[in-house]
């Protein structure tokens, strides 16, 4: 319920060190991969990458998937659309790619956009699943507003902002997964 916005302003130093730019999902990745390189999880790290050159693929994969949480960075969706259509689209590449470099672009990009969908899966389900889970988001974002740690209260124009949500990221999202027909027939 608290914003990357109300992060900065709480934790200027934390703001700075990520250059005000998705900080919740840079700080979580950082502690993430911290706790991924300790010791206790050295036989993990071996099955998820034996090499420098996997373990830097796999920690790029995922910045990319945890950055495209933020959904609120315009520069990010505007960089992550531009892929999007390139990859997808029909778009020009700068640079042509070999045929592997193309399926890894396409799956990496494709695996940012199932994140996302997870992000916002209860969108997606039962309306009653739906229900309890915006019920939870506004009771979080009305509870930081109640401690001024949040700009506006959640509770004007929330109707509008759902419709808004809906039109401009929930169904752009569902298209783009149905257009990769990442899951087939499920799909539909």
């Amino acid at each position: 319920g608290v914003s990357n916005v109300q992060l900065v302003k709480e934790e200027p130093g934390m703001g700075e060190m990520y250059h005000n730019k998705s900080v919740a999902e840079q700080n979580s990745l950082d502690l993430a991969w911290d706790m991924l390189m300790s010791k206790q999880f050295d036989k993990l790290r071996k099955y998820i990458f034996g090499t420098r050159a996997e373990m830097l693929r796999f920690r790029q994969l995922i910045v990319n998937v945890v950055l495209a949480t933020d959904i609120f960075d315009k520069e990010q969706i505007k960089f992550r659309n531009s892929r999007w259509e390139k990859a997808f689209g029909g778009g020009q590449l700068e640079v042509a790619l070999s045929p592997e470099d193309d399926r890894s672009l396409k799956a990496t990009i494709v695996i940012e956009y199932i994140m996302q969908a997870s992000d916002v899966s209860h969108t997606m389900q039962h309306w009653h699943v739906y229900q309890r889970w915006n019920e939870r988001l506004f009771e979080e974002m009305y509870s930081a507003f109640q401690v001024r740690r949040g700009d506006q209260d959640p509770s004007i124009g929330w109707y509008q902002g759902e419709l808004w949500f809906f039109d401009n990221y929930i169904i752009p999202l569902a298209r783009k997964l149905k257009e990769c027909a990442v899951f087939g027939a499920a799909s539909e």
